[in-house]
């Protein structure tokens, strides 16, 4: 052993604490004596007398290299260690109790090692050389825990910690996307240290050369003047002053002529705004050297704000106007330079029209502003942000993606949209509390299982709630429950609450806060509120009320109501006159409750006249939430026992009711609207919209997750006191009407529509840009366009055959309008259907009525079309290609005018097309039938009004097709060739059967104008990563993308990729993460994608003859996505050598390993599989369907895990929902199996791949070129 090794065993003992370092170096020691491979190879087995020589050295070798391990071991550990592993075997057993000991991997010290990694920051005036050396170490020992950090993280970490001098470094780095290693790394940094030591030296040299250029001008201009000479020939002998200013404090100068007392205004609490009335809109801030405050004209950003009473404070604006401002707070800016920039008291102002910072203020807070073509505002010598001068105007450059404006006024965002964020979601249950009341809910037990994170900005409480002075006055407090009540009537309300209330009074418990509300008509209805109150509270409590503290209302104040009082023992106390604040408990309450409401309301879509509703709930969660008075909630005080809340729900959301009797056919549910919890049962508050009613129900869903997503935008709640001294908010006044043009058809007025947005289930919108949505510029958008048309002969007998067959179906008959009825209207529209060589075949001409005017709930119910899974399709064309079946097409001529109107079915599905008994529907896809006798079968796939027949039996095929033209009007298409815009060619020499989707591809590059575009490679290339922070990041890049169809053209290639193209399944997915704003980059890569289906048009997905055998493939990367660091999962499976079922889809957790990753996506991947077993079980022409289907997955820990339930201390916080595989595996469904990375079919579904690897598993899932089949 050389000198160098017995310094570590001396030096190096293990302790505890020193685990990592000493492991690390043991692991050093035992490999360079050759001994390391002990600890990770099994023991050989003892030789015998039969053993051959090379067992025998192998034996003999193995067990000199453990006992040497051993001993290295030992000699290295305390005397207290030593001591328990004196008796273990081997040098393996011995490491691993260590391991376990010291639990070095475990989730709580691998989290706080990444965490002191990545919280880890260099500091000003520090050394480059020495924090890279710091983060290295940091990132080493986070490693050694256990972590998992890609290069490219690293990377980005290490970038992140750099002080903010290097704040041009990291915007290059963004900027170029430069491939880094640390080492390089840490080279460039130091370069950019000695740059910007360079440059501080160059910035004090400028400075220094504008001194002395303005010193020489100085010296010019006094020598000019001696030039001149003087103009008196007496001057005036100036006096030294003695003593110092009383104001300032320096010597030379009385007060009176001090420069600081004649700048500062005396006016009282009238301050100056030195600046002009700007009238026009924007969202931009302003630096103006001449304001005296900064002023805001919205609402949005302030972080603390109080109202201000009418003429507080008035600004001088000017042109001489004096206007008020209406609140004060704080505002933070977020500028394009990843700073922020605190704005202290700003003024709130609605009739300004601009956004200024007075340049004055900032100075007071120690910034300094420099200005020329652009100005600079620093502090510290820090460049803080920069602006340019635009029409004269000094603008300041803002981060987009931060706007006021952009995240919060824009109607489509005022509901964050944070379905996930369970603190916002119980913000919203509990009637918009803060966020320091559920903290306390959360400590108190109630909410113990949730996590608390920050509330965003919440639009609706910003208009409910603003606040004055506090009154800091405090009086005793009550030692027991009603040992005082306050008490306070509010109204009369602006709006009447329904059941004609224009009242309420409310009574609360001093001693536990707990609270009571009464909706009243009159305001003389208070004191029968009172012994109502009375008598429920000293029944149940079983004490008696001392003392009640209310105002000088009338209400209190009338002989009836003192008189009781005296004659029940209880003192009236009352306040001074007009110091309402003496009541202050009550007051309090009822501005609570108010700002309650109007947040509620502002979130809902309820009329205002649920204010009543609205106050109940909102004090039956203030009952039930903690409050800065009183140490527990005022329920556990008032009862003793702790709420419960899992039963709250949010105001104004929708419920689906399941109603009492109903018809066979009937829907067995409604949807009504959450408004209350009721006081003397157990169930919810519901309106319903049909019958205009409030009902107690039990048997509710809610869909609060929509409901918070899904939003129309309503007016600003208007509900004050009427007699109150608050600010009159802005009603938004309607527009105009203009009268229409008498020679163009008059629209009937829309009506205001539900703030939930009904969408369709999700296997609806796959066809949301199907061919059939891609309309022809050349079809005629009005009836005088079709009469004027070319083809205005075949345009008219379409119409004709559309009048014709609505009287053959029933449809409408002609009757006199009755009185009082407003029709809807109608109107004609018009589709050349061309074949798969874009010729016309057929021209169609459909009336419809404008459903558009009708209300849901009234004349008008929701409808889904009978459409089979894409996905089911091409699973039956498989089978057909492998068994060498016949596939027939059928349409149904109008097939929506089949549905009866009384069950709101647009078409019945043929359930007995042939005989009784004998054809049964898929249980697991209700679009798809079969018929199965002896050795004939047919198959008939339901989509709208497209029907496939697919037999092996011409003469059932043909008797099929029989039956259903006698049941409806039917067209037959012959041989299926053209299904939803993908061509079918069929080769059956070669026993093939190939989907192509290029005619739908020319279309789509002719719509986004891409035809004449180059011709692209790969649909995503390596290297590129999207974000949400690639915002369009000044006016013209905003410009520029709000006249790009990105969300249309997005839709367009989903279509594609949904149905034939799983090429472009991971490229969809990804542009698809940023429709709600996208910028350039997004853009360009959705452009790419366009390119490469150019380049790939004649790829077509074929199916071939031979054993049909699903194989399934499952992937993931590990946290790709850089806004949410979640990862991607990938499947797909094949039949027949073709794939049938493909997918790309972000997770829904964020994992924090790749074995993690894997075995989510491998838990999707099997549930996809156990369908489609099923559905080829319940077809009963595969031979293998009973068979397990194998899916191959490239990482053995998830391959591991989903075989052994045992919990693993890297595995034991996956949630439970994702063992799902391991009963699925067990239950003999699936079988997980590994594969080698570079043979796994769904690594495309994940991530960019090189060309040569992209094309080769291309062509293991069936996509070929056209011209190398045909």
């Amino acid at each position: 052993m050389t000198p160098s090794l017995m310094n570590i065993l001396k030096d190096n003992t293990l302790t505890g604490d020193n685990y990592v370092t000493w492991k690390r170096k043991i692991g050093l020691l035992l490999q360079s004596e050759k001994h390391k491979f002990v600890l990770t190879t099994p023991k050989p087995p003892a030789p015998n007398n039969e053993s051959s020589i090379m067992c025998r050295d192998e034996y003999e070798q193995w067990k000199t290299s453990d006992d040497m391990a051993k001993c290295y071991i030992m000699a290295t550990i305390s005397d207290v260690l030593q001591q328990q592993h004196e008796g273990m075997e081997s040098a393996a057993d011995i490491m691993m109790s260590l391991e376990e000991m010291f639990a070095m991997n475990s989730r709580t010290t691998k989290r706080e090692a990444v965490t002191a990694f990545m919280n880890l920051r260099m500091k000003p005036g520090q050394a480059v050389k020495d924090h890279m050396m710091k983060v290295i170490a940091h990132l080493n020992i986070a490693e050694l825990y256990g972590a998992e950090i890609d290069g490219e993280t690293k990377i980005d970490m290490v970038v992140n910690s750099l002080s903010d001098s290097f704040d041009q470094f990291k915007l290059d780095y963004t900027l170029n996307k430069k491939e880094y290693t640390l080492q390089g790394l840490m080279q460039d940094v130091q370069s950019a240290e000695k740059i910007l030591v360079k440059g501080k030296g160059q910035e004090i040299h400028m400075v220094g050369k504008v001194a002395t250029v303005k010193a020489r001008q100085k010296v010019k201009k006094q020598q000019k003047k001696k030039q001149l000479g003087p103009i008196k020939k007496e001057t005036k002998k100036v006096t030294k002053i003695k003593g110092k200013c009383f104001l300032c404090g320096e010597k030379g100068h009385w007060k009176r002529n001090c420069l600081k007392s004649q700048n500062k205004k005396e006016e009282g609490n009238l301050n100056y705004l030195e600046t002009c009335f700007l009238a026009d809109s924007t969202d931009s801030w302003i630096i103006d050297s001449g304001a005296t405050n900064h002023v805001c004209y919205s609402l949005q950003g302030f972080q603390e704000r109080r109202k201000l009473s009418k003429n507080e404070i008035n600004l001088r604006l000017g042109n001489g106007t004096l206007v008020s401002a209406s609140a004060v707070g704080d505002i933070r800016v977020y500028l394009d330079s990843r700073r922020h920039l605190d704005l202290i008291d700003v003024y709130y102002v609605p009739q300004f029209k601009r956004n200024l910072i007075s340049v004055s203020c900032l100075n007071k807070f120690g910034y300094s502003v420099t200005f020329n073509k652009v100005f600079i505002i620093s502090k510290n010598d820090k460049i803080i942000c920069q602006g340019t001068l635009e029409n004269g105007l000094y603008f300041l450059h803002r981060n987009i993606s931060h706007s006021l404006d952009t995240e919060i006024m824009e109607p489509n965002h005022k509901r964050v949209k944070l379905s996930t964020d369970e603190t916002y979601l119980w913000h919203l249950r509990l009637c918009h509390i803060n966020l320091n009341r559920i903290k306390r809910l959360v400590s108190d037990g109630p909410l113990s299982d949730l996590k608390v994170d920050d509330l965003p900005t919440c639009e609706s409480c910003l208009e409910g709630k603003m606040t004055k002075r506090t009154f800091s006055a405090k009086g005793a407090r009550a030692t027991e429950c009603l040992g005082l009540i306050h008490t306070d009537v509010c109204g009369p309300m602006s709006i009447q609450a329904r059941g004609g209330y224009e009242y309420f009074i409310t009574f609360t418990d001093d001693y536990s806060r707990f609270g009571y509300m009464y909706l009243m008509r009159h305001k003389s209805d208070a004191f029968d509120m009172f012994k109502a109150f009375k008598a429920e509270v000293e029944n149940q409590l079983e004490k008696h009320i001392k003392i009640l503290r209310s105002d000088r209302g009338g209400e209190y104040l009338s002989g009836e109501f003192q008189q009781y009082l005296i004659d029940n023992g209880i003192v009236s106390q009352f306040s001074a006159p007009g110091t309402p604040q003496q009541n202050g408990v009550a007051e309090r309450r009822n501005r609570t409750l108010l700002d309650m409401v109007r947040s509620m309301l502002s979130y809902s879509t309820l009329p205002i006249s649920f204010w009543g509703y609205a106050l109940q709930t909102a004090i039956y969660i203030l009952n039930d939430v903690p409050s800065k008075s009183v140490p527990k909630t005022p329920h556990e005080l008032w009862t003793g026992r702790k709420p419960s809340l899992q039963h709250l729900r949010i105001f104004g959301c929708p419920a689906h009711v399941l109603k009492g009797k109903t018809e066979k056919m009937e829907s067995r549910s409604e949807t009504c609207i959450f408004v209350g919890y009721p006081k003397e049962t157990k169930g919810y508050y519901l309106y319903s919209p049909s019958n205009l009613k409030v009902f107690v129900s039990t048997n509710a869903k809610f869909l609060e997750k929509d409901y918070m997503n899904d939003f129309v935008p309503r007016s600003r709640i208007v509900l004050n006191e009427m007699s109150g001294d608050t600010i009159p908010r802005e009603v938004a006044q309607p527009n105009p009407i203009v009268s229409s043009d008498p020679t163009q058809d008059q629209q009937p007025t829309i009506p205001r529509r539900s703030g939930r947005v009904r969408t369709q289930p999700e296997r609806y919108i796959d066809l949301g840009e199907s061919v059939e949505n891609l309309p022809d510029d050349d079809d005629p958008y009005t009836y005088k366009e079709a009469m004027e048309d070319v083809d205005s002969r075949h345009w008219q007998k379409a119409m004709q055959s559309e009048i014709e067959s609505m009287f053959d179906n029933k449809v409408w008959s002609l009757v006199d309008l009755p009185k009082g009825i407003k029709p809807i209207g109608c109107k004609w529209v018009y589709k050349r259907k061309r074949g798969m060589d874009g010729k016309v075949e057929t021209f169609k001409a459909r009336l419809v009525a404008k459903g558009y005017t009708q209300k849901e709930g009234i004349d008008c119910e929701e409808t889904f079309s009978p459409v089979a899974m894409l996905k089911s399709i091409r699973i039956l064309l498989s089978i057909a290609a492998s068994l060498d079946l016949e596939i027939w097409q059928m349409d149904v001529k109008t097939a929506f005018l089949n549905g009866s109107l009384d069950e709101s079915i647009y078409m019945m599905q043929p359930e007995g097309f042939i005989e009784k008994g004998q054809v049964d529907k898929n249980p697991d896809e209700p679009c798809v039938y079969k018929r199965i006798k002896g050795d004939k079968l047919v198959f008939l796939i339901l989509y709208v009004d497209d029907i496939l027949l697919i037999g092996n039996d011409v003469g059932v095929l043909t008797s099929v097709k029989e039956w259903l033209a006698k049941q409806f009007d039917m067209k037959d298409l012959g041989e299926a060739n053209f299904i939803l815009g993908i061509q079918v060619i069929r080769d059956r020499k070669n026993i093939t059967i190939a989907l192509s989707q290029a005619s739908y591809i020319d279309k789509i590059l002719s719509r986004f104008s891409m035809q004449d575009s180059k011709k692209g490679m790969l649909p995503f290339r390596h290297g590129i990563k999207l974000s949400k922070e690639q915002v369009p990041k000044n006016e013209h890049e905003e410009q520029f993308m709000s006249r790009v169809p990105y969300a249309s053209a997005v839709g367009s290639l989903m279509y594609a990729m949904l149905c034939t193209r799983p090429d472009i399944c991971f490229a969809v997915g990804i542009v698809s993460r940023f429709q709600s704003k996208p910028g350039p980059d997004h853009w360009t890569a959705v452009k790419h994608i366009f390119k490469y289906l150019k380049r790939t048009r004649d790829n077509m997905l074929v199916y071939f003859g031979g054993d049909l055998v699903p194989v399934g493939y499952t992937d993931s990367d590990f946290q790709s996505d850089s806004d949410s660091r979640k990862s991607t999962s990938g499947a797909v499976f094949t039949i027949g050598g073709g794939a049938v079922i493909w997918r790309s889809i972000k997770q829904s957790c964020i994992a924090d390993s790749t074995m993690e990753a894997e075995y989510v996506a491998a838990c999707e991947a099997a549930k996809e599989a156990v369908w489609l077993r099923q559905f080829l079980i319940d077809l009963e022409v595969v031979p293998s369907a009973n068979k397990q289907i194998t899916i191959y997955c490239d990482n053995s820990g998830a391959v591991a895990n989903s075989k052994e339930p045992r919990s693993h201390k890297r595995g034991k916080h996956i949630e439970r929902k994702y063992h799902l595989l391991r009963e699925i595996v067990q239950r003999g469904d699936v079988t997980i199996t590994k594969i080698a990375s570079a043979e796994n079919l769904a690594d495309p579904f994940t991530k960019a791949l090189p060309q040569k690897s992209f094309d080769g598993h291309l062509e293991n899932m069936g996509l070929r070129d056209m011209t190398h089949l045909l």
